[in-house]
């Protein structure tokens, strides 16, 4: 199979699909999609989430330096597409889609209710990177909802519908294949 070599451009994938919610100064929630997202960190427990300077959820994260990561369903990727593409300077968002916002118990920023997992983050560093800035938070606090927790307490993935973007799309995350180390476990009964 021969390959064509392109010019640079974000062709990693797939990138997770989140809802992140700030609050400004004035206590006005916002909410705003994002898929320039990942874990960056186990101890602490960190993420990083990259927005361009001239979105209006960059300027509340800078100044209020919290916000909460919400991962959307399929069901709600209706207000997943809203919130990326309206303004929350102009628009209370969830106004606008319906989401319901939920307190979080350790920053100022709401949780949405609807989505099954939130993760409550207090920012720890900005780092410009170009066409986005890079705010680093360390994860505070976890919510998840009680229905998709095993006997063990983790979190059972197929009983959620996490979605991800790809290029211009949203693709859902598709089937479980194999546990991490299945071919360690194989390996050590031969």
């Amino acid at each position: 199979m021969s390959k064509k070599l392109q010019k640079p451009f974000s062709a990693l994938y797939p990138m997770p699909l989140v809802l992140v919610t700030c609050v400004n100064e004035q206590g006005a929630p916002n909410i705003i999609t994002l898929a320039y997202v990942g874990t960056t960190a186990a101890k602490p427990p960190q993420v990083a989430i990259a927005i361009r300077p001239s979105r209006y959820s960059h300027a509340v994260i800078s100044q209020t330096e919290e916000f909460t990561v919400n991962i959307p369903t399929e069901d709600l990727l209706p207000a997943v597409d809203q919130c990326g593409h309206v303004s929350g300077a102009r628009t209370d968002k969830f106004a606008l889609t319906g989401l319901t916002p939920e307190p979080a118990t350790q920053i100022q920023p709401p949780l949405i209710a609807e989505c099954p997992v939130n993760l409550e983050c207090k920012l720890t560093q900005t780092i410009p990177l170009g066409s986005h800035d890079l705010f680093i938070a360390e994860i505070v606090a976890v919510h998840v909802d009680e229905e998709l927790l095993d006997e063990h307490g983790f979190i059972d993935y197929s009983k959620t519908t996490a979605v991800t973007y790809v290029g211009n799309e949203y693709w859902s995350l598709g089937k479980h294949l194999r546990a991490s180390g299945f071919t360690l476990k194989k390996s050590s009964q031969t």
